[in-house]
C-alpha cells in the first residue's frame, strides 16, 4: 500500500513539475512575442484617420461627415477616455464601432459608446454567446446590450465613408478586416508586421493556425491598398513590400 501511495505521489509531482515547466516556456515565449509589438502613439495619421494607443493595442477612428467610425474598442476604458480627450473627440461623436474580433483587448471600452451601433461578424457571435471557448475555461464577452451582425463581403455607408467587411478567420472564427473606401485596410490581429513585412500573428494566440494563414493569403490578393493598419504592430503604406516575403500556402 505504501509503495502505491509513493508511486502515486511521484506521478503527481512529475505532472505538476511538467505543468510548471510548460507554463514557464509558454510565458517566456509570449513575453518574446509581446516584445515585438510596436503600437503607434495616439495621434492623427491622415486628414480623416486617427489612432489611440491603449497599452499594447491600437484602435482607430475614421472621420465621416456624420461622426466617427471606430475600429475596435481597446484594452482599458479609462485610457480610451483619456486619449479621446487628447484628440479632442467626444465619445458622443462615435456613431459606429466595428469589432475585428471579441478578445478582451479589443472590446474593453464598448460601454463608453452608448449611442453607437456595434458591429461584428455573424461567425464571431459564437465567441460571446457561450457557444465557443476562447481558452480551456474562458469565454469572450463584452458589455453591449445590442449589436449588429454582418456576413462576408457586406458593406456599410456613412455619407463619405464606405466600410467593407472582409472575413479573415483563424485568430478567432469570426475575425474580420475592414476596408475603408477601398484603400485603407484595418486588420486587427489577422496578421502582424515586422520590419514592415507581413507575418503571422502570435501562433499560440490563434485558434486555427492553418485558417489564419489562409486568411493572410486572402488579404494578400487585395488591390489598391494604400495603408495597412494593425492592432499591435503599427502600420505600413507599402502593401506590395509588406507582402513581398509572404509565402503563400495552398
Amino acid at each position: 500500500m505504501k509503495r502505491i501511495v509513493n508511486r502515486t505521489l511521484l506521478a503527481i509531482s512529475i505532472l505538476v513539475m511538467a505543468g510548471i515547466l510548460i507554463s514557464l516556456v509558454l510565458f517566456l515565449k509570449l513575453r518574446t512575442e509581446i516584445s515585438k509589438m510596436h503600437p503607434i502613439e495616439t495621434k492623427k495619421i491622415t486628414d480623416r484617420i486617427f489612432t489611440i494607443r491603449d497599452s499594447l493595442v491600437n484602435i482607430y477612428l475614421i472621420q465621416s461627415d456624420t461622426g466617427y467610425i471606430l475600429i475596435d474598442a481597446g484594452n482599458d476604458i479609462d485610457v480610451v477616455k483619456q486619449e479621446l480627450d487628447k484628440l479632442e473627440i467626444d465619445k458622443s461623436e462615435i456613431v459606429a464601432v466595428f469589432l475585428t474580433h471579441t478578445d478582451y483587448d479589443h472590446v474593453a471600452s464598448i460601454s463608453l459608446f452608448e449611442q453607437a451601433d456595434i458591429y461584428l461578424s455573424k461567425e464571431e457571435e459564437q465567441m460571446i454567446d457561450g457557444s465557443q471557448r476562447r481558452l480551456l475555461f474562458q469565454y469572450n464577452k463584452f458589455d453591449a446590450k445590442q449589436y449588429k451582425l454582418f456576413v462576408e463581403g457586406q458593406s456599410f455607408n456613412f455619407r463619405n465613408i464606405n466600410v467593407q467587411c472582409i472575413l479573415s478567420p483563424g485568430h478567432t472564427p469570426g475575425a474580420t478586416c475592414y476596408l475603408i473606401n477601398n484603400h485603407y485596410l484595418f486588420t486587427g490581429d489577422a496578421l502582424s508586421l515586422q520590419g514592415g513585412k507581413v507575418h503571422e500573428f502570435i501562433k499560440m494566440a490563434n485558434m486555427d493556425l492553418n485558417t489564419h494563414k489562409e486568411s493572410i493569403n486572402k488579404i494578400s490578393t487585395l488591390k489598391n491598398i494604400k495603408y495597412i493598419f494593425t492592432a499591435h504592430h503599427g502600420m505600413t503604406d507599402d502593401f506590395f513590400y509588406a507582402f513581398s516575403d509572404w509565402q503563400r500556402t495552398e
